[in-house]
């Protein structure tokens, strides 16, 4: 029984992760390298990551900086940012790549929040599928007279204490991104 609960442990660790990781990549008018991290470029006809085909770095606050290691890449690299969907406009100097970090409008941070509760509720709905996947275990472990009804039972108690404590990590987590998105 206790494999089951290490295993749900590290399950919704792992969601937990997943949702830190996507609120990395939601733009907060504060430059991170995360914000290009997930863009894929088309590079020589191979999806690759802007982080295999160049370094990238954050001079200050407002701006990151992408300098590709093949000249050839600049279009791609300018190409494959524009599309990303991110509102970001890269300007090329033919030795660096530069994108300003615009201020937030108003709209853009209850838009970017709303986001940002999408995938914590995604997050709460992997943490309610593992914590049935869990309960199946428990039920079958049960059914071949591995563990008695009442460990079964303290069993289901104790799946559900530690989904509803990733639960409320999970919300913590969006209640940090929507206080670092909403501050001015």
């Amino acid at each position: 029984m206790q494999s089951v609960l290490n295993d749900g442990k590290k399950r919704m660790g792992g969601a937990i992760a997943a949702l830190d990781k996507e609120f990395g990549k939601l733009r907060t008018g504060r430059a991170t390298t995360s914000l290009v991290d997930s863009i894929i470029v088309d590079y020589y006809g191979t999806p690759t990551a802007i982080s295999q085909l160049s370094s990238v770095s954050v001079p200050d606050p407002k701006t990151i900086t992408i300098q590709p290691w093949d000249k050839g890449a600049f279009g791609s690299i300018e190409k494959a940012i524009q599309t990303s969907g991110l509102g970001l406009n890269p300007v090329n100097d033919g030795k660096i790549i530069r994108i300003s970090i615009p201020q937030l409008t108003e709209e853009r941070r209850k838009e970017l929040v709303k986001i940002a509760k999408k995938y914590t509720e995604d997050c709460k709905v992997s943490l309610r599928n593992v914590r049935r996947d869990l309960n199946d275990m428990l039920k079958a472990m049960e059914k071949d007279k591995e563990i008695s009804e009442d460990e079964k039972k303290k069993g289901e108690t104790a799946v559900q204490k530690l989904t509803d404590d990733h639960v409320k990590e999970s919300d913590a987590v969006l209640a940090a991104k929507e206080k670092e998105v909403l501050e001015i």
